[in-house]
C-alpha cells in the first residue's frame, strides 16, 4: 500500500529544521547531539559526536573536514532508508504524502526498532486499538518526548510540529 513512497522534498525541508546543523564557514562541522556546541577538531568524540542533519557519526568515520551542504544532505538521503523502510514495510493502512512525511521523520528521530513497537504503530494498524495508557493516537505520538525520564520541551515542541503536519498537511 504504501510501499513505493519516498519522503517528499517538503519532508526533507521539514526534518532539516526539525535536526538542526552546525556551521562554520558554510561547512557542516561535528558537534555534540546533546549541546548542539561544535568540537574542536582533534577532540575525541563523545557518543553523541553528529554532523550534518542528525548523522550520529560511528567508529571509523572521519568527518574532520566537514561537509558540504550537498553532502550533508546526500548523508541525510542514506540516513533515511531505513526510517522509509520501516514505516513502508510496517505501517498497513493507506497514507497522504504529509502523513507518510510525518510518519518517516518521526520513525528517524526514535529509530525503527521503537517505531516498529510503537503505541503509534498499533493506532495505525489496528482498528479501533486503543491504550489505557495512551488513549488516542496523538497521545501515543506526543509520548515520544522524554529523555532520561524527563520531558524535553524541544522534543515536545517537535512532537506537536510532527503531529500537525500527519493530520493537517
Amino acid at each position: 500500500m504504501n510501499k513505493n513512497m519516498q519522503i517528499s522534498e517538503r519532508g526533507i525541508c521539514r526534518l532539516k529544521q526539525f535536526e538542526g546543523c552546525v556551521k562554520i564557514n558554510n561547512r557542516h562541522v561535528i558537534y555534540d547531539d546533546a549541546t548542539g556546541q561544535p568540537v574542536p577538531n582533534g577532540t575525541p568524540l563523545s557518543p553523541g559526536a553528529t554532523i550534518g542533519y542528525g548523522h550520529l557519526i560511528t567508529p571509523g568515520q572521519d568527518f574532520s573536514r566537514g561537509l558540504t551542504e550537498e553532502q550533508a544532505t546526500k548523508l541525510l538521503q542514506s540516513d533515511l532508508t531505513q526510517a522509509q523502510d520501516v514505516v513502508r514495510h510496517n505501517v498497513h493502512t493507506k497514507l497522504s504524502q504529509y502523513q507518510y512525511d510525518a510518519l518517516v521523520i518521526l520513525a528517524f528521530n526514535i529509530g525503527a526498532g521503537a517505531f516498529r513497537k510503537s503505541t503509534v504503530l498499533k493506532y495505525l494498524n489496528i482498528p479501533g486499538f486503543v491504550s489505557k495508557k495512551y488513549p488516542t493516537l496523538m497521545s501515543a505520538w506526543l509520548s515520544w518526548c522524554n529523555s532520561g525520564g524527563r520531558t524535553v520541551p524541544g522534543l515536545l515542541r517537535r512532537r506537536r510540529q510532527e503531529w500537525e503536519m500527519f493530520i493537517n498537511q
